[in-house]
């Protein structure tokens, strides 16, 4: 509607996941990476996680159109469902008959039809989209296809993608052999104020025209204490930014154009369906609820963590670990969990080589029922704690 008035080949900040769009901003690089790299390992289990309109579903679009020709892929979106309506989703999405079968004989030819595949070399990944909206049962038996597997190697490589809340479903302690075979984690976080600028002209520069609008800092900070740096978030007010700019055809988009837009997108409960973050560089303290969830990240992070470390012999970061465990119980006497998230963040950078080169040499997600059940007893704590303060 406004690309002419723009300059512009096509508009720039359209909500539809488009690959063509992808921005590289670090924690999207790691994704990215890390998904390639666990597909070419044929690693069994990847979890990728993030905040509504954080990326997720743009990386998964890229990640498909990079397949090789001999990926056979299974991608799963409707997550409310059985145990037995998703294997019958599998199947069909193999190009299975599922018709009148009953769930032993869906099973026995998934089987089948995985075996046949890695005969002739080909490579079988299931992708389960909105997996936060999966139940710990359906969870448990997806674990279970895990368990299709030939005397030298998976049949099945799994990815699951959701939510935060996915992670949180993830630490109830009947899905412990599940989080054991995960064997890469990664949580893609919000835009820093930097990235938000870079991801702002990297899009107007893809639509054909880097110079649509003036990026001043007025209209930077506008844009960030509105959009928490969720790159969706980003897009609405620019979009609603440029068509209303146009509608009053001026030149140029005034910061009070900025203003007002953001004003009335907040009134119309915009923001709704997004959870409360902190704008880039800015303090925030947690309601009980977002502490929750905050402390069975921080959980499924140590464990990370620890997984690495158990490969590495350096000293200094089992102190470190040793710390963080200490600074769990800390959260609920100062209701402010930004201090480990920032420290967790530079040990994970410390960790990520490791991570990378070590992750299927030593089998370093097992053995650790003992480590998880004190994290889960840590966190049980911290949560009682956190109540009783509120």
């Amino acid at each position: 509607m406004y690309e002419q008035f723009y300059s512009l080949k096509c508009k720039p900040f359209e909500l539809m996941p488009n690959p063509d769009f992808l921005f590289m901003s670090n924690t999207h690089k790691k994704a990215i990476t890390y998904l390639d790299y666990g597909i070419k390992e044929r690693i069994g289990f990847i979890l990728l996680t993030g905040e509504i309109g954080s990326g997720k579903t743009t990386i998964i679009r890229n990640f498909i159109k990079n397949l090789n020709g001999s990926a056979r892929l299974s991608r799963v979106n409707n997550t409310k469902v059985s145990s037995e309506q998703l294997l019958s989703m599998i199947n069909e999405d193999f190009g299975l008959d599922v018709e009148g079968k009953s769930k032993s004989r869906l099973l026995s030819e998934l089987n089948e039809f995985l075996i046949e595949e890695y005969v002739n070399k080909h490579q079988s990944i299931l992708l389960i989209d909105e997996a936060q909206n999966l139940s710990p049962d359906v969870l448990e038996e997806i674990r279970l296809l895990s368990n299709l597997e030939t005397d030298r190697a998976k049949l099945l490589q799994i990815i699951l993608v959701g939510q935060p809340e996915l992670k949180n479903t993830l630490m109830f302690p009947g899905l412990l052999q599940l989080r054991q075979r995960i064997n890469i984690k990664y949580h893609i976080t919000p835009l820093s104020y930097d990235e938000t600028k870079e991801y702002i002209k990297h899009r107007l520069t893809v639509a054909g025209n880097p110079d649509a609008f003036k990026l001043t800092d007025e209209v930077l900070e506008v844009i960030c204490r509105f959009s928490k740096g969720i790159p969706r978030l980003i897009n609405i007010i620019c979009d609603f930014a440029l068509l209303s700019n146009f509608v009053e055809g001026k030149s140029e988009v005034a910061i009070d154009t900025w203003r007002d837009v953001a004003k009335d997108l907040e009134s119309k409960d915009v923001l709704n369906e997004y959870e409360k973050k902190e704008v880039p560089g800015h303090a925030n303290t947690g309601t009980l609820d977002e502490l929750r969830q905050e402390t069975g990240n921080i959980a499924l992070r140590l464990i990370k963590l620890e997984d690495a470390i158990s490969v590495s012999s350096n000293g200094f970061l089992r102190e470190e670990i040793k710390r963080l465990e200490d600074q769990i119980s800390k959260i609920a006497s100062n209701n402010d969990s930004r201090n480990i998230n920032g420290y967790l963040e530079k040990l994970e950078e410390k960790l990520v080589y490791q991570i990378l080169v070590r992750i299927t040499e030593d089998g370093i997600m097992s053995n650790l029922s003992e480590r998880v059940s004190k994290l889960e007893k840590m966190l049980s704590i911290a949560h009682e704690n956190i109540k009783d303060n509120n």
